[in-house]
């Protein structure tokens, strides 16, 4: 193994991803009960007593949940921006954490991150790009459009994990309050299908070998018309692209993806 990618979970009621090298292996946010980031990770072969560092990229209660009692029982450093922690609820209990800031970069072990901001309606939400032994995994979620910054920083990823959360259809004639829909539908809200698809078809530099379709809404989505949107969209692109599509699940982890 060189670099490997896993998504452990990804949806409304929990995300986790896992990156990992030889020698360092990182949780991207803890928003699955301790026992269930325990259990998919041995499920993929991984122990969880190895995890260099935890890396949070907001403080909504889908990324970090389960943070208290994954933070005790691993015992590795956690980071994320001063704002996030400022933000997370008090019952999080949360003792000590190290810093980061949106637009700098920092290394754990052999793996370097590049936070950036998104926009999200979270007090400093980031997505990132993870770079080791010359391969680069994008982990984009949460956000309500794809401003220019995203669509620089994600060029160039072997694996890109992109968030395609909701079919407006489905989302206009769902079960919703209508104050939700429009936040989903918000510019600091969620990004729909057709959006996503409007971005592979035209500046995705199509480089990815692994898209993982992420944050699928299990109320205002189906995750067969999100695949097709996005293969769809990459088939009209003007050049061939080798990018296979892939689908996160909200009740299990993907396959590993390995370079």
């Amino acid at each position: 193994m060189s670099v490997c990618v896993c998504v452990l979970g990804s949806g409304s009621r929990g995300n986790a991803a896992w990156v990992a090298t030889e020698k360092t292996r990182l949780l991207i946010d803890a928003g699955l009960s301790r026992r269930e980031i325990s259990s998919r990770l041995v499920a993929i072969g991984e122990r969880p007593e190895t995890c260099t560092a935890i890396i949070i990229s907001h403080e909504h209660t889908d990324h970090v949940s389960g943070l208290p009692k994954v933070a005790l029982e691993l015992k590795c450093p956690l980071y994320m921006t001063p704002a996030t922690r400022a933000a997370l609820p008090a019952k999080l209990e949360i003792r000590s954490c190290e810093f980061f800031t949106a637009g700098e970069k920092f290394v754990v072990g052999d793996i370097e991150i590049s936070p950036f901001s998104i926009p999200h309606d979270a007090a400093d939400p980031v997505a990132f790009t993870l770079e080791a032994e010359g391969i680069k995994i994008g982990l984009v979620t949460d956000l309500g459009y794809i401003p220019e910054l995203v669509k620089q920083r994600v060029r160039g990823c072997n694996a890109l994990i992109f968030e395609s959360n909701h079919d407006l259809e489905m989302l206009k004639i769902g079960p919703y309050p209508w104050q939700v829909k429009q936040r989903v539908m918000s510019r600091q809200g969620h990004l729909s299908n057709r959006t996503t698809a409007e971005f592979l078809s035209g500046e995705y530099d199509g480089g990815a070998q692994v898209l993982v379709l992420a944050h699928l809404s299990e109320t205002n989505n189906h995750p067969e018309i999100a695949r097709l949107s996005a293969v769809e969209a990459l088939a009209r692109r003007p050049q061939q692209t080798r990018t296979e599509v892939h689908l996160a699940s909200q009740s299990a982890p993907t396959r590993i993806f390995r370079w």
